[in-house]
């Protein structure tokens, strides 16, 4: 089968390549089997001189790497620099707190016992990722899992195929060994298949709920970890005493940046009564200032939708909200690249929502964002809340406690308070409801890709 990669910049055909045979995949799977022992038993300090080479590598390669970013899925070439900026800090935290968090633990150490429990690799990790930050997603669990001693096989989208053979390349170049880290081209069924492989130990998806759903099910009974990140509906609450010029500046930044294609960029806002109308009138100021343009372009800073079909999703969700009430603040003709039938598509503000609106119920992953006026914190969590995700959510106020307060009441994986749309690899990356199960980064980011092994030795 010959995937072709389309751009949404101009329709053309990136690269074309072919899904990989029955054989090959074979072949990809025996070299991990052959590889995982020998890769283990390296020190962990070993393996953070080769993977801080590979991310180098990859570096090196940034300006061309930032030019397919672009070609792929759009993103204007002023943004796409910073994924790898992204990628390198990622990298390098989880790296370096590698030695102290793979140590054994230990509980006693005396003249008659000495107990300890290791941390073991898991084997084999399968890392799927997606296509909206093709190297930031799957920097997540490659290195992780590298770093735990795991090999990995890494299948991408087939809208972003050129970064798994980055990926690959950075790591031949880095001096890594044969089946330690490997990519494979791949449709829906063959990767259902692999998931089920018994040479699979663990599997990191990140993807759509549908997506989550199928590799659940295709791994019922099999008794092999997954980690899911699902995407969200992330909601952020501007109480009275924010500082609006700040908040309305992040706000609009977190909602549209990558043309709004973001797992926890922000689909809803609830502003408090008190400062609704200066808040709509700076953030609609704002929206209006972006331009809708050729992503290669260095003036461009909103680039297209990854295909129509995208673009046409939104177009319709906002159609239905507008036909139910919601009113719309941007004017469509400030943005003339704006067409029905192709990627390109206008930010848009909607007024007047409700939560009967699949806008302000159903993942976008678009330029569109409701906001919703709310007369006290209560109200704002009630309806942060009222979602099927949890992913992230943002609190914009000068009250660090009422912050922490509302932050323990809301249902979601992390909690900002006066930024949103961040990923700090020194904090768990997990989500909650439809937004996913299990943990990446931070310090307990490993403890999903090892399994415990006990050790109880008593002097005889």
């Amino acid at each position: 089968m010959t995937v072709k990669i389309v751009s949404p910049v101009d329709g053309s055909i990136v690269a074309e390549r072919e899904t990989a045979s029955l054989t090959q995949i074979k072949k990809v799977l025996q070299n991990a089997l052959s590889a995982k022992n020998s890769w283990k038993s390296i020190a962990v300090s070993e393996r953070a001189i080769l993977c801080h080479k590979a991310i180098d590598k990859l570096l090196e390669n940034g300006e061309d790497i930032a030019r397919e970013i672009t070609q792929q899925m759009g993103r204007p070439i002023k943004y796409a620099p910073g994924e790898l900026q992204g990628l390198e800090e990622r990298a390098r935290y989880m790296i370096d707190i590698a030695t102290e968090e793979l140590a054994d633990i230990r509980i006693e150490e005396s003249e008659e016992f000495n107990r300890y429990i290791k941390r073991e690799s898991l084997g084999v990790v399968l890392t799927i990722a997606p296509w909206n930050y093709p190297y930031l997603t799957a920097i997540n669990s490659i290195v992780p899992a590298l770093m735990a001693g795991n090999c990995v096989i890494l299948k991408h989208s087939a809208q972003t195929l050129l970064c798994a053979e980055r990926f690959c390349q950075a790591f031949e170049q880095a001096g890594f060994g044969e089946g330690v880290f490997q990519y494979l081209h791949l449709d829906h069924q063959q990767t259902t298949e692999l998931v089920k492989n018994k040479l699979i130990n663990f599997v990191s998806f990140t993807g759509s709920v549908s997506g989550g759903e199928a590799i659940e099910k295709s791994m019922a009974g099999l008794f092999k970890g997954v980690g899911l990140e699902l995407g969200g509906k992330d909601p952020a609450y501007v109480r009275s005493d924010a500082d609006i010029n700040l908040a309305v500046e992040n706000l609009v930044d977190g909602a549209f940046f990558n043309s709004g294609q973001s797992c926890c960029g922000i689909e809803r806002i609830y502003l408090h009564m008190d400062i609704y109308d200066d808040f709509i009138k700076k953030y609609t100021n704002t929206v209006n200032q972006y331009v809708l343009g050729d992503p290669f372009d260095i003036t461009t800073t909103l680039g297209p939708m990854v295909n129509s079909k995208s673009a046409e999703y939104i177009r319709e969700q906002i159609k239905q909200a507008c036909n139910a009430g919601a009113i719309s603040c941007i004017d469509e003709k400030k943005f003339p690249l704006s067409k029905i039938g192709t990627a390109y598509l206008a930010p848009q503000v909607l007024l007047n929502v409700d939560h009967n609106m699949s806008v302000m119920k159903d993942e976008s992953f678009g330029p569109v964002v409701g906001i919703m006026k709310v007369n006290n914190d209560d109200e704002a969590v009630q309806l942060m809340n009222d979602s099927s995700y949890g992913l992230t959510a943002s609190i914009w106020t000068n009250d660090k406690e009422a912050a922490i307060s509302i932050g323990d009441q809301l249902q979601t994986g992390t909690v900002f308070m006066n930024r949103c749309d961040y990923l700090d690899p020194a904090l768990s990356w997990v989500g909650v409801k439809k937004s996913g199960r299990g943990c990446s980064l931070s310090v307990l980011g490993y403890q999903q890709l090892t399994r415990p092994k006990s050790f109880h030795l008593k002097s005889s």
